[in-house]
């Protein structure tokens, strides 16, 4: 097999590169040698390895190919036979006590796009010297050109490959972490939203059964993802959701992406919830309704109104760079009760350190069940307790040979306001991020895997945080 010129790198969570340029199957196969012989090196072939993959085109072909190359080094390889979510496959590493996982999933990314994530012991994102070492070893197979593989039956007839539903083992987990009977006899409708993704059905199976009905909006599998430019459960991509709540008198509506790793929300009455808002929500759900005490994790560009819950209730909050690389780490060596970042994705205490879509829509809607409220009518709730803050973001298509020179601009000419209000404090933690008087900031972050800007902000009103975000985008110059 010949070497490539392609570097594979891991972004904030994972490879992921458009389909037939370069996320091929020879370079799958190359990610799947890398782990092979990393786990090789720590010592870990000996222990079990479980490869999942999502919704998306072709992605149960790439997993197998990564099956094989996986057995062909020796490795036993539990082998996921339906598509299944990324904190689903990341639950059963806990279960099967496996040393390490690979996700085929480009979670969020337009439908041309799939990907390679690989998950460590705990089931959730290793840190990042973990992946610094993984991509080592991947460049040095690419660089060889050697990959060792078998055939897939060939594998089985050997003993090495062991097909598992990953679903049966992380139902029964997570109804121990949330009361589904009480939640089944709320007798409230409930809408979802699967986005065509790998979450499809996994509510209908955690709910079922008892006076509290659901609606499913794009539960069937579809990897062109139709009607949205990318399966991520953000505002402009859930209107089918808005109508299903509204036209069954939903109590709530919850969205997934891709993998199931983020959630989305509607309210009852449609209006969206965003990323920060629920956040805070499931903070609050945490540490009000359910009791319990312990840190929170949040990435610079999350609510501060986690902070103000922090020192509400008295716990430590922890900030990181986005990613939850940097997040579930932080989690594990601080127990914290929850992780969150501003995409959307939380990660909780007894369960994985782990993004998991489908636990924080269970816990929202808990949320709402035990306070007799909308989700709107908590967050004027948790308003009396921290003040309003109020979030946007905004994507920017953008030139991506031009990134250094937008770099070098907002670095070299630092505002000294936005959009009339002093600017007192910069940091490049990352991104840049400019914090203002009264508590306002703003984020300029470039994503990982794609050709965009993201512009995050929060202020007191929805029209102070547009007026930051222009101000923001103008400093960019695209």
């Amino acid at each position: 097999m010949p070497p490539t010129n392609v570097r594979l790198r891991f972004g904030t969570d994972g490879w992921r590169a458009i389909i037939a340029e370069e996320f091929t199957f020879q370079n799958v196969r190359f990610c799947a040698q890398g782990v092979a012989d990393y786990h090789a090196q720590q010592g870990l072939s000996g222990e079990p390895i479980i490869v999942g993959y999502d919704t998306r085109f072709q992605s149960a072909e790439f997993a197998d190919a990564v099956v094989e190359v996986l057995a062909g080094n020796g490795l036993r390889v539990f082998r996921c036979t339906a598509p299944a979510p990324t904190p689903v496959v990341g639950y059963n590493l806990v279960h099967y006590g496996a040393a390490g996982g690979v996700m085929i999933t480009a979670s969020h990314n337009p439908a041309i796009w799939n990907g390679f994530k690989y998950r460590g012991s705990s089931g959730g994102s290793p840190p990042p010297e973990v992946l610094s070492a993984l991509e080592a070893e991947i460049q040095r197979v690419q660089d060889a050109g050697e990959v060792r593989s078998i055939p897939l039956q060939a594998a089985k007839d050997a003993g090495l490959v062991t097909d598992i539903d990953p679903a049966p083992e992380y139902i029964a987990h997570v109804a121990r972490l949330v009361d589904l009977d009480a939640l089944r006899a709320v007798g409230c409708h409930v809408a979802v939203d699967a986005m065509h993704g790998a979450g499809a059905g996994y509510l209908s199976a955690l709910l079922s059964g008892g006076a509290t009905t659901l609606t499913e909006v794009r539960g069937d599998i579809n990897p062109a993802f139709p009607g949205m430019h990318n399966p991520e459960p953000i505002e402009r991509n859930l209107d089918p959701l808005r109508d299903a709540v509204r036209n069954s008198s939903a109590l709530v509506g919850v969205a997934m992406d891709g993998d199931a790793d983020r959630v989305g929300a509607i309210d009852g009455s449609g209006e969206y919830i965003t990323a920060l808002q629920v956040f805070t929500l499931l903070s609050y759900y945490l540490l009000e309704v359910r009791g319990f005490r312990g840190p929170l994790v949040k990435s610079l560009t999350t609510s501060n109104m986690v902070l103000r819950l922090g020192e509400r209730y008295g716990v430590p909050v922890h900030e990181t760079s986005v990613g939850f690389k940097y997040i579930a780490p932080l989690m594990l060596e601080t127990d914290a009760l929850i992780g969150g970042e501003e995409s959307g994705g939380f990660g909780f205490r007894g369960h994985i350190p782990e993004r998991d879509g489908v636990l924080s829509a269970l816990f929202l809607l808990d949320l709402v069940a035990r306070k007799g409220k909308t989700l709107s009518a908590v967050i004027e709730e948790i308003y009396d307790l921290v003040g309003p803050h109020h979030y946007d973001r905004l994507d920017v298509v953008f030139d991506g040979s031009a990134r250094a020179a937008v770099e070098s601009r907002l670095h070299e000419s630092p505002p000294s306001e936005l959009a009339g209000t002093p600017v007192v404090g910069i940091d490049a933690v990352d991104g840049i991020r400019y914090r203002m008087e009264g508590g306002e900031w703003a984020v300029v972050r470039f994503s990982g895997t794609e050709p965009l800007i993201r512009i995050y902000a929060e202020a007191p009103s929805t029209d102070r945080v547009r007026e930051l975000l222009d101000a923001t985008r103008a400093l960019t110059g695209v």
